[in-house]
């Protein structure tokens, strides 16, 4: 009898549980971790907190990158989206469908998640969670340990891979049942129930809205939402302000060779990034914004450098622009 099932590790405190209890009854265990822009601002950091969740688990994690496949999802997701932008019931239909392929490579038998029914509105509903799994093409392949003894059997359990008596019957939002498991399990490292995912932030939304509008969702586009403030200059040209030496730094390094950037002179101000159609007008408005959000907001005729592909391109004169006009800008 082959006892090997793929856990699904998000880094939060559900998953990891679901995965200690199945492994708890003699199961092996590998977890499996998908990445995408969306899930952290700093993503290297976020690969880090899971990696350090799962070891000190004992649950051995692999990494898949899904940015590619998110993205084509998000655009237009089926099961539509939550109270911003987040697509969840599509999110979670394609880690799965992905799952299943690493559980076919890896030579498992079923998929392992942390899903509690009721915890999440939208995605742990039982019609949800149906769905889910039908879509997922896993019909009795998908153990969900927390709450098994409220949903149906599954094929593990009817083949006495696993023991349904030891299994649980989670449901609702309440979290004291698993802070009680965590301490059983020694488990500190897990992330809080509130998430990171950027799709839940109604700021970040709104940025990404207009990307989806003007058909510009490539994660170059993505990945630069992270950081400064966003302007539209028309519907071909945006504009990226860092807000602090982190904001400029990155900005720095996600440039791209057909990228504008213009910086003060002389003294420290931000670095503003022009995306789009590099005419004279857009690079006026762009050096406009730098002076607008940079120590010389008061002052008018402030030299300015132009870079394009990190060169130096022209040294101009700028102004600040006025406030209704930053405004009517502002994505």
């Amino acid at each position: 009898m082959n006892k090997k099932a793929i856990a699904l590790i998000s880094g939060g405190l559900d998953s990891l549980l679901a995965a200690k209890v199945v492994q708890d009854q003699g199961v092996k265990v590998q977890g499996v971790a998908f990445l995408m822009q969306f899930a952290s601002k700093d993503i290297q950091k976020f690969k880090h907190q899971i990696q350090e969740a799962s070891d000190e688990a004992e649950v051995p994690v692999k990494f898949i990158d899904m940015s590619e496949e998110f993205l084509k999802v998000l655009k237009k997701p089926s099961y539509g989206y939550g109270a911003n932008l987040n697509p969840c019931i599509d999110c979670k239909i394609l880690m799965l469908k992905l799952a299943k392929k690493f559980m076919q490579k890896e030579n498992a038998t079923f998929i392992v998640t942390g899903e509690v029914l009721g915890e999440r509105p939208m995605s742990q509903r039982r019609g949800a969670l149906n769905i889910v799994e039908k879509k997922a093409l896993l019909k009795g392949l998908l153990l969900r340990p927390l709450s098994a003894k409220l949903l149906e059997e599954t094929l593990p359990e009817q083949q006495g891979i696993v023991n349904r008596a030891e299994l649980l019957a989670l449901s609702g939002r309440g979290r004291s049942r698993q802070l009680a498991m965590a301490k059983k399990y020694k488990l500190t490292k897990f992330f809080a129930p509130s998430g990171g995912c950027l799709l839940t932030d109604p700021i970040f939304s709104t940025k990404l809205k207009d990307l989806i509008l003007r058909k510009e969702l490539k994660g170059e586009n993505v990945n630069l939402l992270k950081y400064g403030r966003h302007f539209r200059v028309d519907d071909k040209t945006k504009v990226v302000v860092g807000k602090d030496q982190n904001d400029n730094d990155n900005i720095v390094k996600l440039e791209k060779q057909t990228d504008v950037v213009v910086r003060l002179k002389t003294g420290p101000g931000p670095h503003v990034l022009l995306r789009g159609q590099k005419n004279a007008k857009n690079i006026e408005i762009a050096a406009g914004l730098l002076i607008s959000h940079s120590k010389s907001k008061n002052k008018i005729n402030v030299e300015v450098e132009v870079f394009e592909g990190k060169k130096i391109k022209e040294i101009i004169k700028a102004s600040p622009l006025d406030a209704s006009t930053v405004d009517k800008l502002r994505i």
